[in-house]
């Protein structure tokens, strides 16, 4: 039986996805599982793999084109089989690339008719006509079943199509599709989740003590090697399972307490933070955390992230020590209910019994989404974190 091969959705809100590359020829076989295609999304660039076996055949979508989550773009036959009917290329194409010609100008998009003669917007969509001041009723939708999307007003107002940021000095640089959606995310969160903030300075004597402790351990597998930033999400996910508020997400009416941990690291990619998500990360031993921590930074840095990489995260860390940043308050990334800033260990006096002592000191601050958990629950959460960064032998058992 063929099998189709559409443009994925990778988070709920996805409308469409950018495709960078195609990972295979058109007549060359694939096996399922192999690594198919690139697509750019709202969070990341995502190596999607192949969803069956196959001959790749009939590929409709260029390289660069917006394609709306869920068309078909290829097929995969076996010797002999032919693809189901399906729109020509030509069509598909045209309504890939939506908002651009073949030289990348703007244009409108294609008349596609609709069942309603009552528009058919998607929320995002409506939000930019509002901010750009499009009139929707003169929008002929390029979405499944001719619904209106975000690109579909972008190209009526005249809006540029997504670049990477390259300008001359003192101009303005286009901003590509994730540092774009970044922006649109952050600004959403900051403006409509009801933040507050905890900081706490925790001495970190004993966990810089634990870290060359088990660093010969975890450094046997060859590459390897155990950073703060490991033992930070080993100890925050232990510290999670006895504060589900804080592991709990917003849906916008209720809380949702999750049943897994996951926790999602921020990753500075070229354009962007790419949220890259360690799954059930309480029920990780050390050695496994720090193996997935350098794959997630590797693939995300190299563009071949896969879906599961970027979706599912129930808790952020964003560690800045690295950068020489001594604290910072970060954005939640919702549904999420928190988020973790870390800064850089640095020495400092501070009493101890009553006298001074120079002691490693990491200053930690969490953000909190107030719908989910109240200012106790959270101080509760980041006193139990301090205790356990200041007594890591207590929480690694």
């Amino acid at each position: 039986m063929a099998i189709s091969v559409v443009m994925p959705a990778l988070e709920m809100a996805q409308e469409n996805g950018k495709l960078l590359a195609w990972k295979k020829k058109e007549g060359e076989h694939v096996a399922k599982g192999e690594p198919l295609l690139e697509v750019e999304t709202d969070k990341a660039v995502v190596e999607v793999e192949s969803p069956g076996e196959g001959i790749l055949t009939g590929i409709s979508a260029d390289v660069g084109a917006e394609i709306p989550v869920g068309q078909t773009i290829a097929w995969l036959l076996k010797p002999g089989e032919q693809p189901p009917a399906h729109p020509a290329p030509s069509e598909v194409r045209g309504r890939a690339s939506s908002g651009k010609d073949s030289a990348g100008a703007v244009v409108a998009p294609a008349a596609i008719p609709r069942p309603s003669a009552t528009p058919q917007i998607s929320p995002k969509a409506r939000r930019l006509a509002k901010e750009l001041g499009v009139e929707i009723s003169g929008i002929r939708g390029s979405g499944p079943d001719g619904v209106i999307t975000a690109e579909d007003v972008q190209a009526l107002a005249g809006a540029k199509p997504s670049v990477s940021p390259v300008a001359a000095p003192g101009e303005a640089a286009p901003l590509g599709q994730v540092a774009r959606v970044m922006a649109e995310k952050t600004t959403q969160s900051w403006t409509s989740v009801p933040h507050f903030f905890l900081s706490r300075d925790v001495d970190s004597t004993e966990l810089l003590k634990k870290q060359k402790e088990l660093a010969p351990g975890v450094e046997k597998t060859p590459d390897l090697k155990l950073t703060v930033t490991d033992l930070l999400v080993r100890l925050t996910a232990r510290v999670l399972e006895t504060h589900p508020k804080i592991n709990a997400s917003w849906t916008g009416n209720n809380i949702r307490l999750n049943d897994e941990i996951n926790i999602s690291l921020a990753i500075a990619v070229q354009h962007g933070v790419v949220g890259a998500v360690i799954h059930r990360a309480n029920t990780l031993a050390l050695p496994e955390i720090s193996a997935q921590r350098r794959d997630l930074a590797e693939r995300a840095r190299r563009n071949t992230l896969r879906p599961r990489d970027i979706t599912g995260g129930t808790f952020t860390i964003s560690n800045l020590g690295m950068f020489q940043v001594d604290s910072f308050l970060a954005i939640i990334t919702p549904p999420q209910a928190a988020i973790l800033a870390v800064g850089a260990i640095t020495d400092r006096v501070v009493a101890v019994g009553r006298k001074p002592e120079v002691r490693p000191i990491l200053n930690m601050s969490l953000s909190t989404d107030h719908r989910v958990a109240d200012g106790a629950r959270a101080a509760e959460f980041l006193r139990d974190l301090a205790d356990a960064i200041a007594n890591p032998s207590r929480w690694l058992e």
